[in-house]
């Protein structure tokens, strides 16, 4: 991956997409390129937010720690994806860490050259008022789903989105192309290590995944698919 992304690239960016070509050129020209290797903690949670970045190739994982100490990974981004945006644009703290789980390619943007750039091109601040609104939808789709759905049900719709970002087709189904433990999938749908490890295994015997420490291949995405879409029971009536 060359470390001098073309308009082609950055035009794929949500922030950017609706930029002509000039405009695309200006933003190519204000930010610096990067290679992140595997396991490099880019952003730091409590930090002051100085930069915006966007995923050229890879994969960045974004986890937060909770008061009492815990972990909690919110999302993985690929190519195409920004973070650190919102922070600098709302003026606030890094509200989570951002670590490199492949090696990757990033460009980022000092917080300055970014308020010019949306300052000469108006787009560029509609485009943000989408991402948080898409961020939003998300967080509020993630609340339903950890508060009326079971375990299985918020698993298999996470593996089924990872899928549709990062699935990779091989001769034994489509594995999910980033290295991501059980413990981090809990964390993703708030179950414990335990829950996520015996449901896999079921799900193992049944031939609809493959997981390994690191690795995870869905065998059979229909199967899991009509696990995602089951009902929750109803609740027993009071005695």
């Amino acid at each position: 991956m060359p470390l001098t992304p073309d308009r082609s690239l950055i035009a794929k960016i949500d922030l950017f997409s609706g930029l002509d070509a000039d405009a695309l050129d200006d933003v190519v020209r204000r930010g610096h390129t990067r290679r992140l290797p595997k396991d490099m903690q880019v952003l730091v949670q409590g930090d002051p937010a100085t930069t915006c970045h966007a995923v050229i190739d890879g994969r960045i994982k974004i986890s937060q720690t909770t008061p009492d100490g815990g972990q909690v990974v919110l999302r993985y981004l690929g190519p195409g994806e920004m973070y650190g945006t919102l922070a600098v644009l709302m003026g606030i703290p890094l509200p989570a860490d951002a670590i490199a789980v492949v090696d990757s390619v990033e460009i980022y943007w000092p917080a300055a050259a970014m308020a010019d750039l949306i300052e000469r091109h108006p787009k560029i601040a509609l485009a943000s008022s989408r991402l948080a609104g898409g961020r939003l939808v998300d967080l509020q789709t993630r609340l339903r789903e950890v508060t009326t759905e079971r375990v299985e049900q918020r698993l298999a719709r996470t593996l089924l989105r990872m899928l549709g970002q990062a699935g990779r087709r091989t001769a034994e189904g489509v594995e999910i192309d980033f290295p991501i433990t059980r413990q981090e999938l809990g964390e993703m749908i708030g179950a414990t290590l335990h829950t996520v490890s015996r449901t896999l295994s079921a799900w193992e015997e049944h031939g609809i995944v493959e997981s390994s420490r690191r690795r995870i291949v869905v065998r059979d995405p229909d199967a899991l698919a009509a696990i995602a879409e089951e009902p929750r029971p109803p609740a027993a009536a009071a005695p």
